[in-house]
């Protein structure tokens, strides 16, 4: 059986790979945390900032968006300094931001998650891609959800970045058809 190219033999990616790309997960938290890491992407490898990931979490203790919401420029600037997180300080303050934004939806929709879940009516897309070629880098659905957060207020966000998201909290699977990890493979 062929699985999925891109993570490359690097362990770190085949265990994101195997363990939660595109498995679904309706957690704020966690939604949160992929919200940060992917936002903090751009621009960037997956695996530079996959390697990041223990720092962030640290940092942001454990992405809890109550106590990111909170943070002050100052809390940012010593983030910057003292961890070993991407350095460009407008993604250190969209955490902030989108931390924020996010308290305002769970007021609205009771979680961050029922929002986000309901573009894709609480199920996930299931693809079936022969190659990792076919994998598109974002879709009308990521370009809308982008422009909704945008208009909400949320930062580093774009439709590319959001597609990415999407598959990160399995709201879509995108396992080439012959991984072992693909919905339709597992038993």
């Amino acid at each position: 059986m062929h699985t999925c190219l891109w993570p490359n033999n690097n362990q770190l990616m085949q265990t994101y790979h195997d363990e939660e790309w595109c498995v679904p997960n309706s957690e704020d938290q966690y939604i949160f945390e992929m919200l940060t890491l992917e936002g903090a992407q751009s621009g960037l490898s997956w695996s530079i900032v996959l390697s990041k990931r223990d720092s962030y979490k640290e940092a942001f203790h454990n992405f809890d968006i109550t106590y990111c919401s909170k943070l002050t420029d100052a809390d940012l600037e010593y983030i910057k300094v003292h961890n070993n997180v991407i350095k460009h300080f407008s993604k250190l303050q969209s955490v902030r931001n989108n931390a924020k934004v996010i308290l305002k939806v769970q007021d609205e929709f009771k979680s961050f998650s029922n929002f986000l879940w309901s573009y894709v009516d609480f199920k996930q897309i299931v693809n079936n891609w022969d190659a990792d070629t076919q994998i598109p880098a974002q879709t009308e659905l990521s370009k809308q959800i982008s422009n909704d957060l945008k208009k909400r207020g949320f930062k580093f966000i774009g439709p590319v970045t959001m597609y990415s998201f999407m598959q990160a909290i399995g709201m879509v699977d995108d396992h080439i058809k012959t991984c072992a990890y693909h919905v339709s493979n597992k038993k």
